[in-house]
């Protein structure tokens, strides 16, 4: 009978949690529609600011020239612009970028390259590093897999007569969203993070994220927070946070984009999402006690606890999963009596519904991909809980796995023969486990619960095999063309 209680609890509780998040994805979408026509207001500068470029590299063989290419082309004064290239690679890129950036010394442009020996702090240590010799008093970051289009800096330097705007993000496009399913659907949640998300919470006035890549920062807002440091793999998240908890402030103008190139190797996605759900936590357990006890209206601390938190939906998903077979069985009414939970499940799908951008400016092709997308959400969620767990749970740092970008476009699609693609992982076969697992629960309790459980477990078990066979067949793509090259070799 406890055991009973404590499983329905349990199945409550996450339906419960996964209803709150869903809520603050329709509320999101509320407040877009009651912001979306106030854009930011860049001011006249008188004179242009110094600048520096950092451009954080490691092994990126495929893109770090086109990458230099469009840097050394950005429209500014070049008495004004320095440019950094901090490079931590230990492939052959670091014999190229050394070339490369002798290159464009001899063509005039002031760059800089810095070469560690170790990657200590990965990410975060070379932008710190950077720090040191930079002379920009605004510092643009861009990754390796971005490209910035001539006129960036010059539209970007125009938002920073605010004295207490600490970062300017611009919205990410895509060089290749057109090379599988996988990308097209990365693209729409790409569109709904930036074009709905973004934009409600900065014109909101609530807390966003610098991210990443893309994005122009003020050096005395990094130094006033305590600078980038290296004890989470979200450097990013995390000095967004101590940044406006200093009380600086984060703008974001989707008008300006800035295209790159998305993951086309399910396992690389995975990896990223997992990087990213482990250190979105490990910034949760770092700021979790002054989110609460900083000075801020609570509808504000709300949708920052949302925010931070996001990637909870995940361990929430799969909990559910988990307890419907047994819960189902010992107290088959309760799942005809929560139903009314599963409503807020349309708040993310409106979220992507209503992102339209120049890549997917019609309705009707969001809604042909949004089955993908929720899809991969669900066959996700194993991934990510993992990586929750490790992020909340794990003291260790943990090492900072680079999503490999291959110089892929939507017309030229060929990566699978890289030497960046990556193996596949062992967690697969649990994932289609689970998938048969949905399968079986979904058999077992229509009979006892009534075919009201069909629907949901129906998207778990083809969210799980989705995610795998697209990797395994993706995996015996890169196989065959590796054998193929040793051949002719």
């Amino acid at each position: 009978m406890i055991i009973k209680t404590l499983l329905e609890i349990l199945y409550i509780v996450a339906l419960l949690g996964l209803a709150f998040y869903g809520l603050g994805n329709a509320l999101t979408v509320l407040l877009y529609w009651q912001t979306k026509n106030r854009p930011m207001q860049p001011t006249p500068r008188a004179e242009w600011p110094a600048v520096t470029v950092q451009l954080p590299v490691f092994n990126e063989r495929y893109t770090v020239e086109r990458l230099l290419n469009a840097v050394t082309a950005l429209d500014y004064p070049p008495e004004k612009l320095q440019i950094q290239v901090l490079d931590d690679s230990t492939d052959d890129t670091a014999v190229l970028v050394r070339h490369l950036v002798e290159q464009c010394r001899a063509r005039g442009h002031a760059i800089e390259l810095i070469q560690r020996r170790h990657r200590f702090g990965f990410k975060a240590g070379a932008l710190a590093e950077g720090m040191k010799t930079a002379r920009g008093e605004l510092l643009a970051i861009f990754d390796a897999d971005f490209v910035p289009p001539p006129d960036w800096l010059k539209k970007t330097v125009t938002y920073f007569n605010d004295p207490k705007l600490a970062c300017l993000q611009t919205r990410w496009g895509h060089l290749n969203a057109g090379n599988n399913l996988l990308t097209r659907a990365q693209a729409l949640g790409i569109d709904g993070h930036f074009i709905v998300e973004q934009t409600a919470r900065s014109r909101s006035g609530l807390f966003l994220n610098f991210n990443g890549t893309a994005g122009l920062w003020r050096r005395t807002a990094i130094e006033e927070a305590g600078g980038w440091q290296s004890d989470t793999l979200t450097e990013d998240l995390d000095l967004s946070y101590r940044v406006q908890l200093q009380g600086w402030r984060i703008g974001y103008v989707p008008e300006i984009v800035v295209p790159a190139e998305l993951p086309p190797q399910v396992e690389a996605f995975k990896k990223q999402q997992y990087r990213w759900a482990k250190g979105s936590f490990q910034v949760v357990r770092k700021i979790f006690h002054r989110l609460f006890t900083a000075e801020m209206p609570e509808a504000k601390r709300l949708f920052a606890l949302l925010h931070v938190t996001g990637y909870f939906v995940h361990p929430l998903m799969l909990i559910t999963l988990l307890l419907i077979l047994p819960v189902g069985l010992l107290s088959p009414s309760f799942l005809r009596v929560f139903p009314w939970t599963m409503i807020t499940a349309f708040g993310p799908p409106l979220l992507y519904l209503v992102s339209k951008t120049e890549y997917h400016p019609r309705l009707v092709e969001r809604l042909r991909l949004l089955p993908a997308l929720v899809l991969i959400g669900f066959g996700l969620s194993l991934n990510n809980t993992l990586a929750v767990l490790d992020g909340l749970f794990n003291r260790k740092m943990g090492t900072f796995t680079r999503t490999p970008k291959f110089n892929v476009t939507s017309h030229n699609r060929d990566w699978a023969g890289s030497a960046y693609v990556v193996h596949i992982s062992p967690m697969i076969w649990a994932e289609i486990g689970l998938g048969f697992y949905a399968l079986f629960s979904m058999l077992v309790l229509i009979p006892h619960a009534g075919w009201g459980v069909m629907p949901w477990l129906t998207v778990y078990m083809a969210g799980y095999w989705f995610i795998s066979i697209f990797n395994l067949l993706q995996h015996r793509q890169s196989g065959h063309l590796r054998s193929a090259e040793a051949s002719v070799a």
